[in-house]
């Protein structure tokens, strides 16, 4: 299957590496919605998490959201589905660009079809970098995001015939003069996120790894925490769920429990905690940050991929563990303000005023 790669974004810079790259094996459009509880109780899978279903039945959960939808918070009547690039990665990658101004690139693979436009487009305009993301003919990747009337997500995405980018296909060139690489857990991506590890630790790159779900954990925890056994990984990011999972610990399992397992292997730990905000280690330091923004959540979606985007923005600059906890709460608190895993315009500010009141953002630096 030929593959081409695309130009860099508009608000990239081309003449050096981007500072954070993102491994998004296959790129991936989100399709969120607010729905009613019953079509949830509906659908394979439980609650809350992220299961993959097939192209099927991604389609007949699209049509049943027409006749659940929910009124948003800022309006009397529903609205239609929100269609975007997606996936935890790019809405990591594409924070850090759009609302940092730090240089990201995305190495993956789209389709050549609608959906794998609308990604680029996307991406672009955000000013991420595509130079190492290949397009090849077939399907991109896309996920129902659907959101409860408290701003709970449920994902279901589907990934059977989408395109992706093999672990051959990886090229050291690639990575060359990053910081950091952005991996989410996938085990049906295993033999790529492993090549391209290997080949970023070469190139002396720092690896930060999000659990995915708490699902992916459940199914996969031994391969998983062989992973992190590695010592390739330096950051991990954990939600609650994922982290009682990687312990195998019960309901009211303590997440210092899964922070200190997390701690033996990473440089940088962190597990977040929704309303309660976050916990994160580094060595023998350990911080508690509350959350930000909470009481006008609309959508929990990208909640964690935004707060990575401001947790690796604070470790590219150098701040301190508790600001680097600091910013990552204010960014994940700027993306819950609407639907969908990209964060409008009018919440960037609010995250800027956020920032600029704790003291941790100066004009220079935004």
């Amino acid at each position: 299957m030929g593959a081409e790669s695309l130009p860099v974004g508009p608000n990239s810079k081309s003449a050096s590496a981007p500072a954070v790259l993102g491994l998004q094996v296959s790129a991936l459009i989100d399709h969120v919605a607010r729905v009613d509880s019953s079509l949830l109780d509906r659908i394979p899978g439980e609650r809350g998490g992220s299961q993959l279903v097939c192209l099927q039945e991604l389609n007949h959960i699209l049509r049943e959201v027409n006749a659940h939808t929910l009124p948003s918070p800022q309006s009397l009547s529903p609205i239609t589905i929100r269609t975007m690039a997606g996936g935890s990665v790019a809405n990591t990658i594409r924070g850090l660009a759009a609302g940092f101004r730090l240089s990201t690139g995305i190495i993956g693979a789209c389709g050549d079809d609608d959906q794998g436009r609308l990604f680029i487009h996307s991406m672009s305009s955000s000013g991420v970098d595509l130079s190492r993301l290949r397009t090849k003919k077939g399907h991109t990747a896309q996920c129902a995001c659907l959101v409860d009337a408290d701003g709970n997500r449920t994902m279901r995405p589907c990934l059977s015939s989408a395109v992706k980018l093999q672990a051959n296909e990886f090229r050291r060139e690639d990575f060359k003069g990053a910081k950091w690489l952005v991996v989410r857990y996938a085990h049906q991506n295993l033999e790529q996120i492993k090549s391209a590890i290997k080949i970023a630790k070469q190139e002396d790159v720092s690896i930060s790894l999000d659990l995915a779900s708490f699902e992916m954990v459940r199914n996969h925890q031994s391969e998983l925490v062989e992973l992190l056994e590695t010592g390739n990984i330096d950051l991990c990011f954990a939600n609650e769920d994922e982290a009682r999972e990687l312990i195998r610990g019960d309901e009211n399992c303590d997440p210092e429990v899964a922070l200190d397992f997390l701690s033996c292997h990473c440089k940088w730990a962190v597990v977040t905690l929704a309303s309660k905000g976050c916990i994160a280690r580094n060595g023998k330091e350990v911080v508690r940050v509350g959350a930000i923004g909470q009481k006008n959540a609309v959508d929990a979606t990208g909640a964690g991929d935004l707060f990575a985007s401001g947790f690796i923005y604070g470790l590219v600059k150098g701040l301190p563990l508790e600001d680097c906890c600091q910013v990552g709460a204010c960014s994940g608190g700027s993306v819950i303000r609407a639907l969908g895993g990209e964060v409008l315009p009018e919440n960037w500010q609010w995250m800027y005023k956020q920032l600029k009141s704790k003291g941790l953002l100066v004009a220079e630096n935004i």
